[in-house]
């Protein structure tokens, strides 16, 4: 029960980020597999999202030994400033900032409101209000640079890796060689027994950006398996949003 509590409000957080008009699902271009490392992060980094602001509704489906649980929640995002989520009838509410994390629930009048410490401890690696905007977006969480990482074509896609691992944990990034967009982000960490991996599995044309469309997240821990599949739908961008979040009183703090 622990762990699922722990994957669930992970899962919270990876719960938001896109947007616009007329969406249309991407269909990969041409492969291109003679890229070197420094020309792939610099087409890599040429199809990063630009917006201010994102609304969307998306559809949450968590599964766990066995069972299947659907939601559908609004989000809405200022680009590297807030991400804010919002289940029917405000039951369930969170705000992300780059100084905090909190969210409360009015099914159990319990609210959490801290920094990213938990999040951190979580996945064995520092993580800020920029590491979990990429990963929602599609972006590498730790930005790509050729000092410290290295690429090679592997099974049809780029793959990419530190030159050293790091001591907690072990990271890989797989890059699709037509949309030249991050496809797959895995963060294993073998004493812990965790496996941490998220997949992109279709993009949206949206004011010409490539987006994500379709994300999996499956999270490991020793014996116990999340699923998480994300959908977004109904995608605006660029419109004034406004982030209302106010923890009700008399509610209970969760301690973590």
């Amino acid at each position: 029960m622990i762990k699922y509590i722990k994957y669930s409000f992970l899962v919270c957080l990876v719960v938001l980020v896109f947007g616009c008009k007329t969406a249309k699902t991407v269909t990969n271009g041409e492969a291109n597999l003679n890229l070197n490392t420094k020309q792939l992060f610099k087409e890599n980094a040429k199809r990063a999202a630009t917006y201010s602001t994102l609304q969307s509704k998306l559809k949450l489906t968590l599964m766990q030994k066995g069972k299947t649980q659907s939601y559908t929640v609004t989000y809405r995002t200022k680009k590297d400033e807030v991400i804010w989520i919002n289940a029917p009838f405000s039951v369930i509410r969170a705000m992300i900032t780059p100084q905090k994390v909190s969210f409360y629930n009015k099914l159990d009048n319990t609210y959490f409101d801290g920094d990213y410490k938990y999040l951190s401890d979580l996945l064995g690696t520092e993580l800020d209000f920029n590491k979990v905007q990429n990963l929602l977006l599609g972006e590498a969480i730790y930005g790509l640079n050729t000092s410290e990482y290295k690429a090679e074509v592997a099974n049809g896609s780029y793959m990419v890796q530190p030159k050293q691992q790091r001591n907690l944990f072990d990271i890989f990034f797989l890059i699709d060689p037509g949309m030249l967009k991050v496809k797959s982000q895995r963060i294993m960490q073998h004493l812990e027994q965790r496996d941490l991996q998220i997949n992109y599995l279709s993009h949206q044309n949206i004011n010409n950006q490539s987006l994500p469309e379709e994300i999996k997240v499956v999270a490991v821990e020793e014996t116990e398996e999340l699923i998480v599949n994300l959908e977004f739908k109904n995608v605006v961008l660029n419109e004034d949003l406004r982030f209302p979040f106010k923890i009700p009183s008399g509610f209970k703090a969760i301690e973590l």
